[in-house]
């Protein structure tokens, strides 16, 4: 007998026993349906099992067979483009086989085994080859070269090596261990999800994950190989800032994980990302993308599962050597699934009837991202920076998952819904907000962009800050009571905040701000804070500096295209200009 009974059923998790040589963490396939399951439990031999399908219509006494593996993904060519559902079934194949409704129990591959793909070996019969050493190239996409590498605890000497036309269970390779066994390798490897995959060494964070987006970029960098969360209530904005993210972030692979969120969230995703255009090849962005959707109509427990599904094809993409970016919306499903689960085991709740173990969870997830030294000869680096979104109840900051998050990651951009309703996009509040990265970026902003950079970042900041006060006064008294330097702030800090962070999604030369671009931009604004405030000292009105057509210039310079930087330089020469006039004819402000 090599199966299990089913003793009882509680919505996601099933009880079983007798499932012989069973183990922790072990798929097995529940009922007659043959559902696919993970052991999550283990007492003699009682095996509490989490389904990752609908257990409705299972009864007491089904077969349970373990396949005496763990949860697995498997890589190689085939993985960019592809959607897939939360344990790696390709939902575009499921739907030609089964329609618009994935049926309970369907087994599919997920990579495609009977496409050819086209392998040249990049070592040739007698070179000694180690785990993570690259033996050949498959062109996956337009975009990306796809590195087959040795398997994790594989050294040796090639054998055996051919170029050419592969399936991906074809053997391409045949190595040669010291004990004189020979192992043969495929185009495709397995790696169980819940194991980080191995590296030589962690590397500090030097480079920023440039965004296109202002109030990140500037204000709140993520490095390549960072964290950063976001948080905020419905309607705030967190899925469009990872679809811009997305689309513009400078990574080498993109993966977007749709955790638990409503399917026409992801349903825009699917629709709208084959049309977008990478805007550094002007290639399909998807030719560098892979979705992982496991939306909120889809099994509770396999959101977990999408996670890790996420993280593991993450991974294997950085030990090629990419920069990888991975979006995951949202982890507080994520979190929700955890609860129901850990309710259903009957296990002593942590705050707000999450499990205890929450926390480390949810750190385990997040310890993933970072720069690594990758395993091999070549020494080649790689990355993976993980955006997760985090939807508070309310946007209510202080509940469980939003504080054990913010434990783990570095970067912390702050989602309001009151500037999202008043069209100010991204909502991102700079007062709130924060990256912990800035100092470990200077010294690239100082080099790559310009000198002063970071010294115009916290002068910026410091205006926004000084609003933020002068408002309550304002509030109090009224505006007659400030200073006209104190006005000045807050029409240059007005200026920095609808001119500068207000980004419009939909402007073709709005949507995407280079680097350059934005420290042009904001050496702008603050250029005319500066001859402001000395043509006050001066004798000049404030009304009549206020009044300036240049500054209708410097709300409009956004729109300057790319191309077209030298703009910048001509609005200085007007600011001059025009400053200069009014100190000559102003005289001291009544």
């Amino acid at each position: 007998m090599n199966e299990g009974k089913i003793v009882k059923i509680a919505g996601p998790v099933v009880i079983a026993k007798g499932i012989p040589y069973a183990k922790m963490y072990d798929v097995v396939k529940v009922g007659e349906k043959h559902l696919i399951g993970e052991i999550i439990g283990l007492v003699e031999d009682t095996a509490t099992i989490q389904v990752y399908e609908e257990t409705a219509g299972l009864a007491p006494g089904e077969p349970v067979v373990s396949t005496g593996e763990p949860l697995s993904v498997e890589l190689g060519p085939g993985l960019i483009q592809s959607i897939y559902d939360g344990i790696q079934r390709p939902l575009d194949v499921i739907e030609d086989i089964a329609g618009a409704f994935i049926e309970r129990g369907i087994e599919v591959p997920g990579i495609n085994r009977e496409k050819e793909w086209e392998f040249k070996s990049t070592v040739k019969i007698g070179d000694a080859v180690e785990e993570g050493d690259i033996i050949g190239e498959v062109p996956e996409s337009e975009l990306v070269m796809h590195k087959i590498m040795v398997p994790y605890g594989l050294s040796g000497e090639v054998v055996e090596i051919k170029s050419g036309k592969f399936k991906v269970e074809d053997v391409v390779c045949k190595i040669k261990k010291k004990d004189g066994t020979i192992t043969e390798l495929t185009l495709m490897q397995r790696w169980p999800v819940r194991k980080p995959r191995p590296f030589k060494k962690k590397l500090n964070i030097e480079e920023p994950l440039i965004t296109g987006q202002r109030v990140i970029d500037t204000f709140f960098p993520v490095g390549k190989g960072g964290t950063a969360c976001i948080p905020g209530p419905f309607g705030s904005g967190k899925t469009v800032v990872q679809h811009q993210l997305a689309k513009w972030s400078d990574a080498d692979i993109v993966v977007y994980i749709g955790c638990g969120e409503r399917g026409n969230e992801m349903t825009d995703v699917l629709l709208e990302f084959p049309h977008l255009k990478d805007p550094r090849s002007g290639k399909p962005l998807m030719n560098r993308t892979v979705l992982v959707a496991n939306t909120s109509n889809m099994p509770v427990a396999a959101r977990e599962a999408s996670v890790f599904t996420g993280i593991t094809i993450a991974e294997y993409f950085r030990d090629m050597g990419y920069k990888v970016a991975l979006m995951a919306d949202s982890t507080s499903r994520w979190a929700e699934a955890m609860r129901e689960i850990s309710g259903r085991l009957e296990e002593m709740p942590g705050d707000e009837g999450f499990p205890a173990y929450l926390g480390s969870r949810i750190a385990t997830f997040y310890e993933r991202a970072g720069r690594v030294r990758c395993l091999g000869n070549d020494d080649r680096e790689g990355s993976i920076s993980i955006i997760g979104a985090v939807s508070p109840p309310g946007g209510d900051l202080s509940e469980p998952v939003t504080q054990n998050t913010l434990r783990v990651v570095q970067v912390f951009w702050s989602l309001e819904d009151r500037l999202a309703y008043a069209r100010h996009f991204p909502a991102i509040n700079w007062l709130t907000s924060y990256s912990l990265y800035v100092p470990h970026l200077t010294p690239y902003y100082e080099t790559k962009v310009g000198k002063d950079f970071v010294a115009l970042r916290n002068e910026a900041m410091n205006l926004l800050e000084q609003e933020a006060s002068l408002q309550e006064i304002v509030r109090l008294v009224g505006i007659e009571a400030l200073s006209k330097n104190e006005r000045l702030v807050l029409e240059s800090a007005k200026s920095i905040r609808e001119d500068y962070l207000q980004q419009n999604a939909f402007d073709e030369y709005d949507t995407y701000t280079s680097l350059i671009k934005q420290y042009k931009m904001l050496s702008l604004i603050l250029y005319f804070h500066h001859k402001a405030k000395e043509a006050l000292e001066k004798g000049a009105l404030l009304d009549d500096i206020l009044t300036l057509s240049v500054r209708e210039r410097i709300a409009k310079a956004k729109f300057i295209p790319e191309n077209n930087l030298d703009e910048y330089d001509k609005i200085r020469e007007e600011i001059d200009n025009e400053i200069g006039s009014k100190v000559l004819v102003g005289g001291e402000e009544e």
